[in-house]
């Protein structure tokens, strides 16, 4: 797009570079002189946290004591795409390619979903917080086939923590983790924001990852930060949200091996670890862990969570897990008593068969195969639209567009995201992945700020009625110029409502 003629508005010639510079010199360069940004930062939760003179936002002080957390990307922007009529029940109307989950309908080739579920008298019962204990056996079982065939230390049924969902497992761990330095890294999974704000005794160290190393972390430096800065525990997705990059092979063994050298522990989210897509046709059906570079299950100091919300593809199941140490379990039972309560029952006892090893090699392929042509489509398509991906995901359902080269204000993801709204499409800013726990940064010099991610987990039409969207707001820019753009949002569902009936 970095070499498209737009025209102002009324103009019929295209734009010479100059005009095009001068046009993007005149827009706002703070966040203050974006309506896209000063709607995010009315909303609850976040303000900037900590600054002097404190400002009275009255959405968070109507129940004394109480501090607004913040919500994270995928629940603000449901919000707003609410704000502008969306509604699950008409959802089929949107192009949602803002929510992180998988599409759950029948693919080629998988094995069949559940359509029905049995609900014995005792499941009526509370299950353990964690969790039922042939489903924490079925857990161990299928990491000890996958990862750790031929190695003295297997997991057991003592290793595995069932919890209700991704985010639960993250508060418990984050809850039973003491004083400490906690690294992690920008950008990442927007929940991390909250987590982190939430559990106060985790001092948080941000690293940035850098696009021209295509977001690697640098382990040489990392050894470093753990020495200098005294970090005690990293906290990472692999593959990573949202960049669709991975750690794998002996980038992991050795990042698994720092963590043995120099007692620190690990926390990895490997939700997406069966979300890899290989050039070679041949190396489809293989998943990622660190479970395979372990090597003492008790005394290696590496949490993973995982679950069947992105790999099964059953986000509303909720059931999934936590793996460690035997002492890391108990400590999470502990947490999980006061904190969530535990995983749904009959759900724990109905994943059980779908664990199965020789199951799981039926999902894991299928599941790449499918995912791997929705990626190939939506690259295709992008730069066709000229929004070529510098870095291509390799893994995960993400990806992680720059707008950088777009004509301002449609160069932000914030302002790029309103504007699809209009559409009625959904994707996610990219300062969501900027964990920014004090929310103190004006967010134009954020690292994301010309980012958004586009997930391509939903199903292939929805994508086309995304991408079409794209078009269109690009289509308006090349024709009209930009002075239609960066204004004129809906605050609320009610002041689009009363909008309406005013210009009638």
């Amino acid at each position: 797009m970095s070499h498209t003629p737009y025209s102002r508005s009324g103009r019929s010639t295209p734009l010479s570079f100059r005009d095009v510079v001068l046009d993007v010199m005149k827009n706002f360069k703070h966040e203050k002189e974006s309506e896209a940004h000063r709607i995010f930062r009315e909303s609850a939760g976040h303000k900037p946290k900590g600054l002097l003179p404190q400002t009275v936002n009255l959405d968070e002080e109507t129940v004394p004591g109480i501090i607004h957390p913040g919500s994270t990307g995928v629940i603000y922007c449901s919000d707003r795409a609410m704000a502008n009529g969306f509604s699950y029940a008409s959802s089929h109307e949107w192009a949602n390619l803002g929510q992180g989950a998988p599409e759950v309908g029948q693919i080629p080739d998988a094995p069949l979903k559940p359509s029905t579920i049995e609900v014995p008298t005792d499941s009526l019962e509370y299950a353990p917080t964690t969790g039922v204990k042939a489903l924490r056996e079925a857990v161990a079982e299928l990491y000890n086939v996958t990862y750790r065939q031929g190695k003295e230390s297997q997991y057991t049924y003592e290793n595995v923590c069932i919890v209700p969902g991704g985010r639960a497992g993250l508060s418990r761990v984050a809850a039973v983790v003491g004083d400490v330095y906690c690294s992690y890294q920008v950008p990442d999974y927007t929940a991390y924001d909250q987590v982190l704000s939430a559990f106060r005794r985790l001092v948080p160290v941000p690293t940035a990852l850098e696009e021209e190393t295509k977001y690697k972390l640098d382990i040489a430096q990392t050894k470093k930060d753990i020495k200098n800065q005294g970090l005690e525990v990293i906290l990472a997705s692999n593959p990573r949200n949202p960049t669709g990059q991975v750690i794998k092979d002996n980038d992991l063994k050795e990042l698994v091996a720092l963590m043995r050298e120099t007692s620190t522990t690990l926390v990895l989210d490997e939700f997406y670890s069966w979300y890899i897509y290989p050039e070679d046709e041949a190396e489809l059906g293989k998943s990622v862990s660190s479970a395979e570079f372990i090597e003492d299950v008790n005394s290696d100091s590496i949490v993973i969570v995982d679950g069947l919300t992105k790999n099964w593809r059953l986000p509303g199941w909720r059931v999934c897990w936590v793996i460690g140490p035997k002492n890391l379990v108990t400590a999470l039972s502990q947490s999980g008593s006061f904190l969530d309560g535990g995983a749904n029952h009959p759900l724990q006892l109905a994943a059980i068969p779908l664990l199965d090893p020789e199951r799981v090699k039926g999902e894991k392929l299928a599941l790449q195969k499918h995912f791997k042509h929705k990626r190939d489509h939506v690259l295709r398509r992008l730069e066709r639209l000229g929004l070529k991906v510098s870095i291509p995901p390799t893994s995960t359902f993400y990806v992680w567009l720059s707008l950088e080269n777009l004509p301002a204000p449609i160069n932000n993801g914030l302002t790029f995201f309103e504007e699809l709204l209009k559409e009625k499409t959904i994707v996610i800013p990219g300062i969501f992945f900027d964990i920014n726990p004090a929310h103190r940064r004006n967010l134009f010099n954020s690292p994301c700020h010309h980012f958004v991610r586009l997930s391509f987990g939903p199903p292939l039409e929805d994508l086309d009625k995304g991408l079409d969207a794209i078009g269109r707001v690009l289509k308006k820019a090349k024709k009209e110029g930009m002075s239609g753009f960066g204004h004129s949002y809906k605050k609320s569902l009610d002041s689009a409502i009363q909008l309406e009936k005013m210009s009638k």
